[in-house]
């Protein structure tokens, strides 16, 4: 009896000593470890177009709104995403039961045989009810309840960024439907002005006024852009595909035919870098999960206190089932159980410092997004000036070279001109007007980033 009795004596002692615990705080954050936020964007300095509060009313297209919308739907990111949010509330739910009491019901039968002088048979039926309730005295079943509720709240996060990501991925491979559509048309008009230009250059080599060496060189240029037709095709059905798949359908190319840009004279109001705090929901997301590592702290500290838990039953037994249903004498039980650490080597303990830990990792997570999230923010503000002045001088530059292919053919209608300098204009003009379309699509492209960083794609 006497290791009994030492382990007696030892558990008020843990308790008192348990008790003594002062829960470990996370140090607050230094200088250098601070969001200092400026009043406005440092790239905020450029002309506002019309200001809309949602990345659906920003370009004039009726198509574009119906695509994004069936890929908000069907995509299968955003389907597990929504699965992930949904399993999060069954952890919520399955974590708060512990608030209250479990009722267990048991049912039991035997036969027993005993051999010998006086050997007998016996069976025993039993049924019953127990249930037990721990007192969360400490509150580690409350903390990791909100652990639970704050991971639920950051998978709506997760699920509400993911969809702005997924529209924002569609819009552009909407546009870059329209980019590669466009440049197939481009490549093809390219084509038919060489295939005019070898039988202009065929007529002058049969007056005697054109080379050899030039009308071949004219059917090359002709024979590389009937090349360059295949393979603007090629990325067109590429960009319809990947658009497709972003809808969660077949990647066909049954969306191949959108060819015309929807208007761009709408964005969204950038405001200050403040609200980005508050509007992205991956910083949301972020945010939360702190929450939920700062609950779980307060958990592994709870885990070194003492657990108390109430216990009772309630059943009757008996030889046979007509007795068990009839029985007047019935069993019951009640307890109380005090269950308190003495010695794990040093786990629970281990536990808390990697909780602590974690809560400090889920902090710098946040700070790595929001710096992130800033820096999209001053990129697409910044480009989009940048892609609204390039766009102005390509347009241009574009009109200038066609003035100087026109003015160049006439040319060298009339002889006063040589092959050369005519491909060499044409192709100045293909040129120009493949980087007139490059640099629209990043306009579109860039507008679509904007919203996003901003958080205001919805």
């Amino acid at each position: 009896m006497f290791p009994f009795v030492r382990i007696l004596t030892l558990i008020p002692l843990a308790m008192l000593l348990g008790a003594c615990v002062q829960i470990p705080s996370l140090p607050a954050p230094q200088a250098s470890q601070a969001l200092p936020l400026p009043p406005r964007y440092d790239a905020s300095s450029y002309p506002t177009p019309e200001l809309t509060d949602s990345l659906f009313r920003v370009f004039g297209s009726a198509q574009l709104p119906s695509v994004t919308r069936r890929a908000l739907t069907n995509n299968p990111d955003l389907v597990a995403a929504g699965s992930r949010l949904d399993e999060a509330g069954f952890n919520l739910k399955q974590t708060r039961a512990s608030l209250f009491p479990s009722v267990d019901g048991s049912a039991s039968g035997n036969r027993s045989l005993t051999n010998g002088a006086f050997a007998n048979a016996r069976s025993v039926l039993s049924v019953g009810l127990d249930a037990s309730w721990e007192l969360d005295v400490w509150g580690r079943i409350k903390n990791g309840v909100a652990a639970a509720s704050s991971d639920q709240a950051a998978a709506a996060a997760d699920l509400a960024s993911a969809r702005q990501s997924i529209a924002a991925q569609t819009m552009q491979a909407w546009f870059a439907v329209v980019a590669t559509n466009q440049l197939l048309d481009l490549a093809q008009r390219q084509s038919d002005s060489l295939s005019q230009t070898v039988a202009l250059t065929e007529r002058r080599f049969e007056r005697g006024t054109a080379t050899l060496a030039e009308l071949e060189l004219a059917r090359s240029d002709a024979t590389n852009a009937l090349a360059d037709i295949q393979e603007s095709l090629e990325n067109r059905d590429s960009a319809a595909r990947a658009l497709k798949v972003l809808m969660g359908d077949y990647p066909d190319t049954e969306l191949a035919g959108a060819n015309t840009w929807p208007s761009l004279r709408r964005s969204v109001p950038a405001g200050v870098p403040s609200s980005l705090l508050r509007d992205r929901p991956d910083l949301d997301a972020a945010f939360h999960r702190i929450r939920a590592a700062d609950s779980r702290v307060k958990v592994a500290h709870a885990d070194l206190f003492p657990s108390f838990s109430l216990t009772s039953g309630v059943g009757r037994s008996s030889s046979t089932l007509r007795n068990l249903v009839e029985a007047s004498a019935n069993t019951w039980s009640i307890g109380a159980n005090v269950l308190t650490p003495i010695f794990d080597a040093g786990s629970r303990r281990a536990e808390l410092g990697a909780a602590n830990e974690r809560a400090k990792q889920a902090y710098q997570s946040y700070r790595s997004i929001a710096l992130v999230a800033f820096q999209e923010v001053e990129n697409a503000l910044s480009a989009e000036e940048r892609l609204r002045r390039e766009q102005l001088e390509r347009d241009a530059a574009l009109k200038a070279a066609k003035n100087a292919e026109s003015r160049s053919r006439r040319d060298f209608e009339v002889g006063i001109s040589d092959l050369l300098s005519l491909l060499e204009t044409q192709q100045r003009v293909f040129v120009t007007e493949q980087q007139t379309i490059t640099v629209r699509a990043d306009r579109y492209n860039n507008r679509v980033a904007l919203a996003v960083a901003l958080g205001k794609a919805f």
